[in-house]
């Protein structure tokens, strides 16, 4: 299970979202909206926390902004909250 990092908690905060461990396999967070429950981030693969603690701050600063171009219209989908609660 995907352990969520207080950097997450607080961003979500700031959303106005609700965030727990996902229940679907593979995914790392359910986020509760008043549209309904959105699973973000796959647990196969890295995020910007993730990246910081092993990678460093230089290539988890370049795997964001590559990821912040990549969905930079996802505004309302799983993207829109993985690039925000995510990255």
């Amino acid at each position: 299970m995907y352990r969520i990092l207080p950097y997450t908690y607080a961003k979500a905060k700031v959303l106005g979202v609700e965030i727990k461990p996902s229940k679907r396999k593979n995914k790392k967070i359910d986020v509760y909206t008043p549209d309904g429950i959105v699973s973000i981030g796959d647990t196969r693969y890295k995020d910007y926390p993730t990246y910081k603690k092993f990678d460093g701050s230089k290539t988890a600063d370049f795997r964001r902004r590559l990821y912040h171009l990549r969905h930079k219209g996802d505004e309302g989908i799983a993207g829109y909250y993985a690039k925000e609660l995510l990255w």
